[in-house]
């Protein structure tokens, strides 16, 4: 894990471990301020939320569920990890889309890694890099930059 090694094995022990984490009210997962209001915003629209994480759907599952904003899971529509394929891969987007029955066109994905944002833009999706921090400065990746959730998704088409 001190390599960030996206090894889907590993990352299954992550998630057992950091559930009983949870469980045990040790873990809270910590999520940006303006998560929850997006999620329930997005909801109300009528959107899908879903998750593509290297770490394990069990171990997203429990972030959201115990998070800093209360539990989210309702929200969430589907959760993928690297059992989907790689983050890098364009071929794991085009999973993505068939298993939530869209068009790629009608799929916004956001990362603040542009190597994801390349493949998922290759699959057809649309992309947007998320850049949190107020200094940094995004680099020249061409997908459209966002700094909070507040930007995405604010009026009501689908």
């Amino acid at each position: 894990m001190d390599r960030d090694r996206k090894s889907t094995g590993l990352k299954s022990l992550q998630g057992k471990i950091w559930e009983a984490g949870y469980r045990a009210g040790e873990l809270r997962g910590q999520v940006y301020a303006d998560v929850a209001p997006a999620f329930a915003r997005w909801k109300g629209q009528g959107r899908d939320i879903a998750v593509f994480s290297s770490g394990s759907v069990q171990a997203q599952h429990c972030l959201f569920a115990n998070s800093t904003a209360g539990d989210l899971t309702p929200f969430i529509r589907a959760y993928f990890d690297t059992t989907t394929g790689p983050k890098t891969a364009a071929e794991s987007y085009e999973r993505i889309v068939a298993a939530v029955e869209r068009s790629p066109s009608e799929v916004l994905f956001l990362s603040d890694v542009g190597a994801e944002l390349d493949a998922a833009r290759r699959a057809g999706l649309q992309t947007a890099l998320c850049v949190r921090s107020p200094e940094a400065v995004p680099p020249g990746s061409g997908h459209p930059v966002i700094r909070t959730f507040d930007q995405v998704l604010l009026d009501n088409a689908r």
